[in-house]
């Protein structure tokens, strides 16, 4: 396993890491051993940053994490979690310094921690930008002195939404998803201001949460139908020629140097052996030129999400 250092932070973290959206079942039911059998083996493998959130599950992926966790050292691994965003409903977004606070207590309760390493404000473009700004951010730094929390960071789809916010406050570290994929690769925009500000990379979703594998995207996936089918195309062509796609897709968001970390989930150990072994292999230069062909229609093609302003 390789090791890239995340921002400012002085950690050192996998090039590989474990997202906890699967275990929570954000992809189809996973049974409860089996979650935890995948996150012991990432952690023996390697893996050093596992992520998880309220979310996931509707906080079942924190459950199983904290019983996979419990018996392992608890200098071998970072962990990650979430607040902001606790369901699927515009109900269930609280941005709000009571609620960022009451959200850590419970990540806290339900993964039987002391502290969490890094808290990440999930999904920042579904709120005015001045609100995690003067209150949320603010509420966490309260949080770090207690010791409950030992690095801030935020998440967004929209890399505006991200900019927004770094212009104005500063994060340990940033998690963008589906931006750095075999079609999309518009995060390199943003890589020379990040490294400058000593601001971590989070490179999350490789495979577009789904897009570019054989079993397909979930039926909640936002990608509209051009996306999707374009997507499709290459996983047929990849099939044909036994290719394996999602070891490509794994091998190329892994492979550039300004990204720290990329987030995989999975919520099987056979899977988190696949993606480890991915990385361990030559990148097939021939194969990615006849995927990167396919995709151009698409490429750099995206959605919106959140607020206006925001996109």
């Amino acid at each position: 396993m390789l090791y890239r250092k995340l921002g400012k932070t002085g950690w050192k973290v996998s090039v590989l890491s474990l997202g906890g959206s699967s275990v929570g079942g954000a992809f189809g039911p996973v049974a409860e051993k089996e979650g935890i059998r995948a996150i012991r083996t990432a952690v023996d493998l390697g893996i050093n940053f596992v992520e998880t959130a309220p979310y996931y599950g509707s906080s079942k992926s924190e459950d199983i994490l904290s019983k996979a966790l419990r018996q392992l050292p608890r200098q071998s691994f970072y962990l990650a979690s979430h607040v902001g965003r606790s369901g699927p409903g515009q109900k269930d977004f609280d941005f709000s310094a009571a609620g960022v606070t009451r959200g850590v207590d419970e990540s806290l309760q339900r993964l039987r921690l002391a502290h969490i390493d890094l808290i990440q404000i999930q999904d920042i473009e579904f709120a005015p930008v001045t609100q995690i700004v003067q209150e949320t951010i603010p509420a966490l730094k309260k949080l770090r002195q207690q010791g409950k929390i030992h690095k801030i960071g935020v998440t967004a789809f929209p890399l505006k939404a991200l900019r927004n916010l770094l212009e104005r406050a500063e994060v340990d570290a940033v998690l963008s998803y589906g931006h750095y994929t075999l079609n999309d690769i518009t995060l390199v925009q943003m890589f020379p201001y990040l490294l400058d500000q000593g601001v971590g990379v989070i490179n999350a979703a490789p495979l577009g949460m789904g897009l570019l594998t054989d079993k397909g995207p979930p039926k909640w996936h936002p990608a509209p139908a051009q996306i999707r089918d374009q997507c499709a195309k290459a996983v047929a062509m990849c099939a044909k020629k036994k290719a394996n796609l999602p070891r490509l897709a794994i091998q190329f968001a892994a492979s550039h140097k300004s990204i720290a970390t990329t987030l995989i989930s999975a919520g099987s150990a056979k899977i988190i052996k696949e993606n480890i072994r991915s990385i361990e292999k030559p990148m097939d230069l021939e194969l990615l030129t006849e995927v990167s062909e396919i995709l151009r229609p698409i490429q750099n093609k995206s959605w919106t999400s959140g607020r206006k302003e925001n996109n």
